[in-house]
């Protein structure tokens, strides 16, 4: 007869999602330096048809919301990457709100569940985030334009 192996619930590990939050916030800022203005958008040319956009969303006195995508030409737009980050400049960190049109990630999740979350999805797509952030850094040199979309 086999065992069944019963998994313990996944408890979040608060300390290190909220240290990934404040390491993002502080690449947002080196990133965009207009951060406070609304309708702006930012591409970071990465290859010969490849760049990621970042579009300032909405601005208030204590947070920013953006949008954060992948853009490469010839690939269906479904394919591409997409995720919206909340900035909280009080606390001085940034948090991934919806990645690829999910929004709204529970600490935890069950697993497996309907949706196939990862346990910890919520702290995997700010992780997710810091890579993105960081390659832009790297990439950033000559080859940011900044353009207002109004």
């Amino acid at each position: 007869m086999a065992e069944r192996q019963v998994l313990k619930k996944y408890v979040p590990r608060l300390a290190t999602l909220q240290a990934v939050c404040e390491v993002n916030y502080g690449r947002l800022i080196r990133l965009l330096p207009d951060l406070d203005h609304d309708n702006l958008e930012y591409r970071f040319g990465v290859a010969s048809g490849l760049c990621y956009l970042i579009r300032i969303q909405l601005c208030e006195p204590y947070t920013t919301t953006l949008e954060m995508r992948q853009v490469s030409e010839g690939m269906p737009t479904y394919l591409q990457p997409v995720m919206q980050v909340r900035l909280y400049h009080d606390a001085r960190m940034a948090e991934v709100l919806g990645f690829q049109h999910m929004g709204k990630f529970r600490a935890s999740y069950p697993y497996p569940n309907r949706l196939m979350h990862q346990r910890n999805e919520k702290e995997l797509v700010n992780h997710f985030l810091a890579d993105w952030l960081v390659f832009c850094l790297q990439h950033r040199a000559d080859n940011s334009i900044r353009q207002n979309t109004d």
